[in-house]
């Protein structure tokens, strides 16, 4: 039995009671070929795959496999707000911030750190086969490079 149901401090709680039912696990690979810096939104080829192994109720995983590109959950309506996290991740980390490391190029050490500060993976619940991420909701997989790159994203489905 699933459902809502309302606790005394008006805290809405959602149940999902899967009786006898067993996890199973889905894995699979994403490729994205970026054009340089910024966000690129990947919500729908995860939505695609997700439906392609037919996901029900359970857990993915996302993992970015680069120390340079990086993935999140941001605002999907307005482009201003990418732009402007797209600023604030150069104020945080500048290409001459006097970083030693720098073999790869000016841009690489600021890449390392804003990766390191927004992640490789995320966990998204996944609802009656759609992921359960709100209205304005979106997943990017975040560029820290000038150039373009091939960027590749492990999925990993636990769930019935």
């Amino acid at each position: 039995m699933s459902g809502w149901s309302k606790t005394k401090n008006s805290c809405e709680v959602w149940t999902i009671d899967s009786g006898q039912t067993q996890l199973s696990q889905s894995m699979g690979r994403l490729v994205f070929m970026t054009q340089g810096l910024g966000f690129y939104e990947v919500t729908n080829e995860i939505r695609e795959w997700a439906k392609s192994v037919q996901l029900k109720d359970g857990l993915l995983t996302l993992f970015v496999r680069h120390t340079s590109a990086s993935v999140t959950i941001q605002e999907n309506a307005d482009p201003t707000v990418l732009q402007d996290l797209q600023k604030a991740l150069a104020n945080v980390a500048p290409e001459n911030g006097g970083w030693l490391h720098s073999y790869e190029g000016p841009d690489d050490m600021p890449a390392h750190i804003k990766t390191m500060l927004t992640g490789v993976s995320l966990q998204i619940p996944v609802v009656d086969g759609d992921l359960d991420l709100g209205t304005w909701q979106g997943i990017y997989l975040i560029e820290h490079r000038r150039a373009p790159h091939r960027r590749s994203m492990t999925l990993h489905y636990l769930g019935s």
